[in-house]
């Protein structure tokens, strides 16, 4: 029997409760308890204490009573408040949809359900995936659960699934739901010390998931290790008739491929990624996981992916041009909160002003300008036309690697106030090494490999071939094998 619940790995729990040592119950409490210690942090925006124990009592009654269980049965997970959640309220993290109650479940979490886990609620975010920080959320910043060297909670855990990384980093959960749209599942995993994937582009359904980038969004889970995230991956993604962009592939059980040795393997390293931005506290982190990558049996060789220093305007001109698009709906008419006008399109404009955040806006004006009339050619079309040399980039590499190692952002956990003196623009620079992977959609997992200087940890991210999460996983695992990483928050548990 372990000392403390909240410190399995999903695997570990699963191995516990099939062997009938532990409940699910027993294993939901835990991390209820948890949860309400760690309030301060503000992980939550809405919890489901009632509804979790519901659904932990019935997979205890379901492995006492012999019927089939789910691959997941019993283990409590968070969602990120961007998932449709029947019944129960999605926010988005914002105003204008604070009080929205969806009538239906989205593709991800309902296969979640359907594998049996234990829903604890919905996690922070920025608003609608907007951010690199929780900064933009309506419901106030989430603390990351490491501390500064002062040992105050003054860092921020990344974004846009910061809640999601919080709240596994800090035992809330044993795994979290997050999505990607430029490095959204990346960084904050590489901030708070955990491991996230952002599967290919089509890998899982997008169905009731709030739209922010409609070409870029991905979901993906987050958890504690690579088999955690390869366990759950596995249950999230298949084919959806809901959403026409999901891949028509079968699902590989990611599992049976780690363990496996990298004889044979070439890893390729982006020259382009020792750039002006990379701290050089992760880039000595950075260096350390080649070293690791070749112990591993492994060869690495330097690439270019010459295309890299055009991605991060590439990507916010596409990603404002479809939000712009996304977010027209929330009009005030339907299923929003409504500020009245005197005429429709006050009220629009009345509804709009009071219920997005200052971040959404400058995204929505961002987008409508590069769509307009005069210069759509100029940025849009233009956008477009790079983002295949990017693309391009990735298939050329791969036919001489197997996998890519890169860091997943460029500085370790940045601190508040450090952020709120910064431009929007270099706000974005957070995102420099994750969004060439996100414009080419394939798939990349983010791992914890060591501390840097400063204490805080650094994650570094494995990028793989469209459709093969399973080269990722086992170039991954193979790498947290070598790192040894163990080192938990500076946040005392009760």
């Amino acid at each position: 029997m372990v000392e403390r619940l909240t410190d399995l790995t999903i695997a570990d729990a699963l191995d516990l409760l099939n062997k009938k040592e532990i409940s699910s119950v027993e294993l939901t409490r835990a991390h209820l308890a948890e949860m309400e210690k760690a309030r301060f942090l503000n992980v939550f925006i809405t919890e489901t204490p009632e509804l979790a124990l519901k659904q932990a009592e019935e997979s205890d009654k379901k492995r006492l009573s012999g019927e089939k269980i789910g691959r997941l049965e019993g283990i409590p997970i968070a969602n990120k408040d961007l998932y449709c959640t029947k019944g129960i309220r999605t926010t988005a993290a914002s105003k204008i949809l604070s009080d929205f109650v969806p009538p239906y479940e989205s593709t991800v979490t309902q296969n979640l359900k359907n594998a049996g886990t234990v829903m604890l609620g919905k996690v922070n975010t920025d608003q609608f995936a907007m951010g690199g920080s929780t900064m933009t959320s309506y419901f106030g910043v989430t603390k990351n659960p490491w501390t500064d060297e002062t040992g105050a909670y003054s860092l921020v855990p990344g974004g846009s699934s910061g809640g999601s990384a919080a709240a596994v980093a800090a035992g809330l959960c044993l795994g979290a739901t997050g999505s990607d749209t430029g490095g959204s599942i990346r960084q904050p995993a590489s901030f708070c010390g955990i491991t996230g994937i952002k599967p290919t582009y089509g890998r899982c359904s997008r169905y009731g998931i709030v739209a922010f980038a409609s070409s870029l969004d991905q979901a993906g889970p987050m958890a504690r290790t690579v088999k955690d995230c390869a366990l759950m991956l596995r249950e999230m993604a298949g084919m959806d008739s809901h959403d026409s962009t999901v891949a028509d592939l079968p699902v590989p059980d990611f599992t049976q491929f780690l363990g496996r040795d990298l004889k044979g393997k070439i890893i390729g390293i982006p020259k382009e990624y020792r750039s002006k931005d990379l701290n050089p506290m992760v880039a000595e982190v950075w260096d350390k996981g080649i070293r690791m990558i070749q112990n591993a049996g492994a060869e690495t060789i330097e690439i270019s992916l010459p295309h890299t220093k055009y991605a991060l305007p590439v990507y916010y001109i596409i990603a404002c041009a479809e939000a712009s698009s996304n977010l027209s709906r929330y009009d005030g008419v339907r299923y929003t909160t409504r500020v009245p006008g005197k005429t429709l399109d006050e009220m629009y404009e009345n509804t709009r002003t009071d219920g997005f955040g200052a971040e959404v806006i400058r995204r929505i004006l961002l987008g409508t300008f590069v769509l307009s009339a005069g210069f759509y050619d100029a940025y849009y079309i233009r956008a477009q036309r790079v983002r295949r040399l990017i693309y391009n980039d990735f298939v050329e590499a791969f036919q001489k690697v197997d996998a890519i190692l890169a860091p997943a952002a460029p500085t370790t956990a940045l601190s508040y106030e450090a952020m709120k003196t910064m431009s929007p623009v270099d706000t974005y620079l957070g995102d420099v090494f994750t969004t060439p992977s996100s414009l080419a959609g394939v798939p990349s997992v983010a791992l914890p490999i060591a501390l840097a200087k400063n204490g805080l940890p650094v994650g570094l991210q494995v990028i793989g071939r469209h459709f093969e999460e399973q080269t990722v996983f086992q170039v991954a695992q193979a790498l947290e094998n070598e790192a040894h990483f163990v080192k938990t928050p500076h946040y005392v548990k009760g």
